[in-house]
């Protein structure tokens, strides 16, 4: 019989073990709970008993519903629930916050800052881990506003997305005329002015305009030029392009209104945050829509930042902190508050242009060494700051001007009149100033 070969045992592969990460036994709530959000469901998962002893754990699963949340309100109160963490899931948080806000303290964990280990991706196991988290005091909560700026919110970023349509769409009409052979905006940098609008919709209509015709459509400057308008119009204007301008100019005028309408929503609804707008407006290069877009991104309650530079941070205007073996990696800012940080480094571009002022000194200090987008970064940060300092003390800006600096400025002058007196030059003040 023939010999049976005898098999080799097969090497088995080293598999990773991921060691889940212990937890101090520091607890600071007897009663919580972690919530693992989604569209359709929610799994919660309550940690209860003294906070000397290993919690009990329970873990339940609820609709989204308004019932199936109100069900999910009962099931906390049930075991006592005082703290009640999640993630900031997309969208899915909100009505979960709406229905348990009145009823417990809520906290709402940045999702990149909380992530489990590797390999143990569950919605039970992550809403385990949150709650764990949260019963040792490691979640540090992000900034919900109260319901009335939250509105107030959803107002201002909605109108900012209409003006961003309303671009769009009028850049769609510019390319039309392109397309139609009307090189109108060779001479006319705004077709869309008061007295010009009255041209477009005459072209839209299809009128044969005459140099008879734009001396009552054209107004001012722009007269001188209407024998270049007239051989401008001169183009292939058909069917199909009277069609998309109409298109394009029917939506710009329903856009139009809805803005109109927003503005007027916000107005009312700022009218109890007048005295904080009064106090922010109190720095000359901020006027009120800017004022209104700080209100309902930060809130007029201070006490919810730690200090100036908690705020700052918050809002990606505070330099990356990446570190290790004594090198500095990065230093490059957050995401943050992308609608808040967009409004202010605007008007740091608007410090750069306001002369004798505190902040234009910092901007043109800052390019000079480092370049005008750090220069930008660095004016948005200190105006963040100082409209933090005066809604919490409730005191106006103070401008202090130029001079501010000028400790800085001297020892600027002192090193360059040292320099050129070690090359043999004499330094003299000019005439009617002290040596």
């Amino acid at each position: 019989m023939p010999e049976s070969k005898t098999q080799k045992p097969k090497k088995q592969k080293a598999k990773k073990l991921v060691e889940p990460i212990e937890i101090d036994n520091d607890a600071l709530y007897e009663n919580c709970a972690g919530l693992d959000v989604h569209q359709e469901t929610v799994v919660i998962c309550v940690l209860f008993g003294s906070i000397d002893k290993r919690p009990k754990k329970v873990v339940e699963t609820f609709k989204t519903t308004t019932s199936g949340l109100l069900d999910l309100a009962d099931f906390l109160l049930s075991y006592n629930v005082t703290h009640v963490a999640m993630e900031s899931t997309s969208v899915y948080w909100k009505p979960v916050w709406n229905v348990l806000e009145n009823t417990f303290s809520l906290i709402l964990a940045n999702a990149r800052t909380i992530k489990n280990v590797p390999g143990r991706k569950t919605d039970v196991k992550d809403a385990s881990w949150i709650a764990k988290l949260l019963r040792n005091g490691l979640i540090e909560g992000s900034f919900v506003p109260p319901l009335p700026i939250r509105d107030l919110r959803d107002l201002t970023r909605y109108k900012r997305k209409l003006l961003n349509d309303l671009v769009a769409e009028k850049n769609r009409i510019h390319k039309t005329l392109q397309d139609a052979n009307i090189k109108l905006t060779t001479y006319i940098s705004d077709i869309f002015g008061v007295s010009r609008r009255n041209l477009l919709e005459a072209i839209i209509c299809g009128q044969v305009i005459k140099p008879a015709d734009l001396d009552v459509l054209i107004k001012g400057k722009l007269r001188k030029k209407i024998p270049e308008i007239v051989d401008a119009l001169n183009g292939r204007l058909r069917l199909h392009h009277r069609e998309m301008l109409l298109y394009s100019w029917d939506h710009i005028l329903y856009i139009e209104k809805v803005i109109a309408n927003i503005e007027v929503k916000i107005q009312q609804e700022l009218v109890i945050y007048q005295e904080a707008i009064e106090l922010i407006k109190s720095l000359s290069l901020i006027k009120d829509t800017t004022a209104a877009v700080i209100i309902v991104e930060i809130g007029v309650d201070m006490t919810v930042f730690h200090s100036d530079k908690h705020i700052s941070s918050w809002a990606g205007l505070s330099p990356g902190n990446n570190e290790s073996a004594g090198k500095r990696k990065s230093s490059r800012t957050t995401q943050g508050n992308t609608a808040l940080k967009s409004i202010l480094c605007q008007c740091a571009w608007a410090a750069s242009r306001q002369r004798d002022s505190r902040l234009n000194a910092l901007f043109w200090r800052i390019t000079k060494n480092q370049g005008k987008k750090k220069a930008v970064i660095a004016t948005a940060h200190e105006i963040l700051v100082i409209v933090y300092h005066m809604l919490s003390r409730g005191v106006p800006y103070n401008e202090l001007g130029r001079d501010y600096l000028g400790k800085h400025i001297n020892n600027q002058e002192s090193k360059a009149v040292k320099y050129l007196t070690q090359k043999g030059y004499i330094i003299q003040p000019p005439e009617g100033e002290c040596a």
